[in-house]
């Protein structure tokens, strides 16, 4: 019986709460940087030239 009572309480902690809340939102942000790849690359590229072409005029 004490190994139950163990495992009841070991289920109602919630200090890895946080890990997994972190790990949800690192795998939400990879998600949606897979799917709007293209269009993140597209907008870095067009920052990145006009930063040279703004460098060069100056």
């Amino acid at each position: 019986m004490m190994r139950l009572k163990g495992f009841g309480d070991f289920l109602k902690e919630d200090d890895g709460m946080g890990t997994v809340e972190v790990i949800l939102i690192i795998v939400v942000l990879v998600g949606l940087v897979i799917i709007f790849k293209s269009r993140i690359t597209e907008i870095v590229e067009n920052l990145f030239d006009k930063i040279t072409t703004q460098t060069d005029s100056v």
